[in-house]
Protein backbone atom coordinates (compact mmCIF):
# COMPACT_ATOMS: atom_id res chain seq x y z
CA UNK A 1 0.00 0.00 0.00
CA UNK A 2 1.40 3.36 -1.04
CA UNK A 3 1.64 6.26 1.40
CA UNK A 4 -0.25 9.50 1.17
CA UNK A 5 1.98 12.56 1.43
CA UNK A 6 0.52 15.57 3.24
CA UNK A 7 2.03 19.04 3.29
CA UNK A 8 0.62 20.58 6.47
CA UNK A 9 0.98 23.20 9.15
CA UNK A 10 0.19 22.36 12.79
CA UNK A 11 -2.07 25.40 13.23
CA UNK A 12 -4.05 24.69 10.06
CA UNK A 13 -7.52 23.34 10.86
CA UNK A 14 -7.92 21.71 7.40
CA UNK A 15 -4.52 20.02 7.90
CA UNK A 16 -5.67 18.55 11.21
CA UNK A 17 -8.92 17.37 9.57
CA UNK A 18 -6.97 15.65 6.80
CA UNK A 19 -4.67 13.87 9.26
CA UNK A 20 -7.68 12.72 11.27
CA UNK A 21 -9.49 11.60 8.07
CA UNK A 22 -6.61 9.35 7.01
CA UNK A 23 -5.91 8.13 10.54
CA UNK A 24 -9.52 7.05 11.07
CA UNK A 25 -9.31 5.00 7.86
CA UNK A 26 -5.99 3.38 8.76
CA UNK A 27 -4.05 4.96 5.91
CA UNK A 28 -0.33 5.59 6.38
CA UNK A 29 0.57 9.25 5.93
CA UNK A 30 3.93 10.88 5.38
CA UNK A 31 3.52 14.36 6.84
CA UNK A 32 5.70 17.28 5.79
CA UNK A 33 5.49 20.30 8.10
CA UNK A 34 5.71 23.36 5.84
CA UNK A 35 7.18 25.43 8.68
CA UNK A 36 10.25 23.20 8.84
CA UNK A 37 10.57 22.19 5.20
CA UNK A 38 8.85 24.09 2.44
CA UNK A 39 7.67 22.10 -0.58
CA UNK A 40 10.18 22.12 -3.43
CA UNK A 41 9.40 24.12 -6.55
CA UNK A 42 9.10 20.87 -8.54
CA UNK A 43 6.57 19.53 -6.04
CA UNK A 44 4.53 22.74 -6.17
CA UNK A 45 4.71 22.72 -9.97
CA UNK A 46 2.74 19.43 -10.04
CA UNK A 47 -0.11 21.09 -8.18
CA UNK A 48 0.10 24.27 -10.27
CA UNK A 49 -0.04 22.29 -13.53
CA UNK A 50 -3.16 20.46 -12.35
CA UNK A 51 -5.06 23.24 -10.56
CA UNK A 52 -3.39 26.53 -11.46
CA UNK A 53 -1.37 28.64 -9.03
CA UNK A 54 -4.28 30.68 -7.71
CA UNK A 55 -5.97 27.50 -6.43
CA UNK A 56 -2.95 26.99 -4.15
CA UNK A 57 -3.18 30.46 -2.62
CA UNK A 58 -4.93 30.96 0.71
CA UNK A 59 -6.54 34.42 0.48
CA UNK A 60 -7.38 34.24 4.20
CA UNK A 61 -3.77 33.81 5.32
CA UNK A 62 -2.09 36.63 7.18
CA UNK A 63 0.81 36.70 4.71
CA UNK A 64 -1.53 37.02 1.74
CA UNK A 65 -3.39 39.93 3.31
CA UNK A 66 -0.30 41.73 4.64
CA UNK A 67 1.41 41.56 1.25
CA UNK A 68 -1.69 42.85 -0.52
CA UNK A 69 -1.65 39.97 -2.98
CA UNK A 70 -5.35 40.36 -3.81
CA UNK A 71 -4.28 43.30 -5.96
CA UNK A 72 -1.36 41.53 -7.65
CA UNK A 73 -1.70 40.20 -11.16
CA UNK A 74 0.93 37.70 -12.28
CA UNK A 75 1.25 34.44 -14.16
CA UNK A 76 1.60 30.93 -12.71
CA UNK A 77 5.41 31.17 -12.69
CA UNK A 78 5.27 34.36 -10.64
CA UNK A 79 2.89 32.79 -8.15
CA UNK A 80 5.00 29.63 -8.05
CA UNK A 81 8.08 31.66 -7.07
CA UNK A 82 6.11 33.42 -4.31
CA UNK A 83 4.70 30.14 -3.00
CA UNK A 84 8.15 28.54 -2.93
CA UNK A 85 9.57 31.54 -1.03
CA UNK A 86 6.67 31.85 1.41
CA UNK A 87 4.82 28.57 2.15
CA UNK A 88 2.52 30.44 4.56
CA UNK A 89 0.64 31.54 1.42
CA UNK A 90 -0.37 27.94 0.63
CA UNK A 91 -3.91 26.65 0.98
CA UNK A 92 -3.27 23.57 3.08
CA UNK A 93 -3.19 20.68 3.16
CA UNK A 94 -1.59 19.72 -0.10
CA UNK A 95 -1.98 15.97 -0.50
CA UNK A 96 -0.73 13.50 -3.04
CA UNK A 97 -0.49 9.81 -3.70
CA UNK A 98 1.01 8.81 -7.02
CA UNK A 99 -0.61 10.95 -9.70
CA UNK A 100 -3.58 11.93 -7.52
CA UNK A 101 -3.36 15.46 -6.08
CA UNK A 102 -5.68 17.33 -3.71
CA UNK A 103 -5.54 20.95 -2.57
CA UNK A 104 -7.19 22.15 0.64
CA UNK A 105 -10.07 20.62 2.55
CA UNK A 106 -11.63 18.11 0.16
CA UNK A 107 -12.92 14.86 1.73
CA UNK A 108 -13.95 13.50 -1.70
CA UNK A 109 -10.44 14.13 -2.98
CA UNK A 110 -8.95 12.53 0.12
CA UNK A 111 -11.07 9.44 -0.55
CA UNK A 112 -9.60 9.29 -4.08
CA UNK A 113 -6.14 9.35 -2.48
CA UNK A 114 -7.08 6.41 -0.26
CA UNK A 115 -8.22 4.46 -3.30
CA UNK A 116 -4.98 5.34 -5.09
CA UNK A 117 -2.96 4.25 -2.04
CA UNK A 118 -4.71 0.89 -1.92
CA UNK A 119 -3.84 0.42 -5.56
Amino acid sequence: MARVQLFTHPKSQPSRKAKRFFSERGVAVHEVDCRRRAPAVGELRRFVERYGAEALLDPHSRSYQQQGLAYLSTDDEGWLARLADDPSLLRLPLARCGDELVVGEDPNGWQRLIEAAKG
